[in-house]
């Protein structure tokens, strides 16, 4: 079971865009997620948004790069932005991604 996460043990509902890029040798590469209106920003929550973990069979992969959108003081979106420096980093999030995408009907467009 592939979840996001921005609160320890409370799972994200909003299914993110997601944007990737890589360089052209494949040493490194970036995420950025986008969630619109994400229940982590709802008047409910009352947990502090910690960083962004992403939890599968393997573990968990976790940034700390998130910020809050706000539209009129109040919060409407969270990006979040994951780095990798590495292809063995690269390979690991792409399982995670392909777990999430499958669960969640995520699908996949190259530029």
């Amino acid at each position: 079971m592939a979840k996001i996460q921005f609160s320890r043990g409370i799972d994200e509902e909003v299914v993110p865009d997601v944007r990737l890029t890589r360089s052209r040798d494949g040493s490194n590469g970036k995420a950025t997620f986008y969630f619109e209106n994400p229940k982590a920003l709802s008047q409910d929550s009352t947990e502090n948004i910690t960083g962004m973990y992403m939890i599968d069979e393997e573990g968990e992969i976790s940034t700390r790069e998130v910020k809050a959108k706000f539209i009129n003081g109040k919060p409407s979106a969270l990006e979040a932005i994951y780095a990798m420096k590495s292809p063995d980093q690269w390979d690991r999030f792409m399982r995670f991604m392909e777990r999430y995408a499958e669960q969640n009907g995520l699908g996949f467009k190259k530029a």
